[in-house]
């Protein structure tokens, strides 16, 4: 059986904030497998142990670009250490520019971005230089550019911690925008269900059997309580079906809105800074105590 080390422990509790006991008894029926510890946990307590889902682990921008005819796009992230870099004026040019540079000249991935001429070299060694002027790291994570059917819109949201890129058929600049707002509210996962992978769908599933057989449900009900509770999950997930965040009658879908307005959206990103990035804690009075010993010393 895998040892269950307290490190472990609070790596659980730290994602879940499930009491440390909790989290020892599932690691331990869990024979060590974080995933299924946390999936336990959901069974036991509930959503509360998938709130570190949407728990910011990382510092950094999201910044978005967009051609002047509204037909080329690209959202991209750069991480860096501190939310204090996050706000320097050459960082910020640095990650502007490359958002421009993947609207125009459409690189392959990250390695052929850093490779693309920039100020008074490449991205990379304007990057490197960066690095060495802060001395903080700092580095591209992820970008997606659009060709778009229709037209493109964009919202940033936070101090550029959530960025939203839409493509747009039909409709209008109010509506485009109102759905980018949505997205940033809303944080969907997917279009319409076909999007949502199997995996999570798998989860929703066992989760809601477990927790149906803690309840004592009926064994022969078990399937059924499932399927609606995957329905439900969809629902929220989705972007067509959830409900549009200005509805005035708390009640009408994206879905609905964009059939009343002869519109539909044929694809959009969601970017949150620092998402499923672990993020080093640092123990700051620690760290203050340890470098008085060293001066000391």
């Amino acid at each position: 059986m895998a040892e269950i080390t307290a490190s472990m422990v609070k790596e659980l509790r730290e994602k879940t904030d499930a009491p440390m006991m909790e989290c020892k008894k599932a690691l331990t029926e869990a024979a060590g497998d974080m995933a299924k510890a946390e999936e336990i946990l959901r069974v036991k307590l509930g959503n509360k142990a998938s709130k570190a889902a949407a728990r910011v682990a990382a510092e950094g921008i999201v910044a978005v670009n967009v051609s002047a005819d509204g037909k080329q796009g690209a959202i991209i992230e750069v991480n860096c250490e501190t939310d204090f870099v996050a706000k320097n004026d050459d960082f910020l040019a640095l990650v502007n520019g490359c958002a421009g540079l993947v609207t125009t000249q459409n690189p392959a991935d990250v390695a052929a971005l850093s490779a693309l001429p920039f100020g008074e070299g490449t991205v990379e060694s304007t990057r490197a230089a960066l690095v060495g002027k802060i001395g903080e790291n700092m580095s591209i994570r992820r970008f997606n550019r659009f060709e778009a059917k229709g037209q493109l819109y964009s919202y940033i949201h936070g101090g550029a911690k959530v960025g939203v890129l839409l493509d747009l058929v039909g409709g209008d600049e109010q509506l485009g925008k109102d759905i980018a707002m949505h997205i940033a509210a809303s944080k969907p996962k997917a279009l319409d269900a076909s999007g949502v992978s199997q995996d999570l769908i798998d989860t929703e599933r066992r989760v809601a059997i477990e927790k149906a057989r803690a309840d004592n449900k009926p064994e022969a009900m078990l399937e059924k309580i499932a399927d609606g509770t995957v329905q439900k999950f969809l629902k929220e997930v989705t972007l067509l079906a959830q409900v549009f965040v200005k509805a005035e009658d708390g009640k009408q879908t994206i879905e609905q809105l964009l059939k009343a307005r002869n519109a539909s959206v044929a694809s959009f990103s969601l970017y949150l800074v620092g998402e499923g990035i672990e993020k080093k804690v640092n123990d700051f009075a620690a760290e203050v105590a340890a470098q008085a010993a060293a001066a000391q010393k």
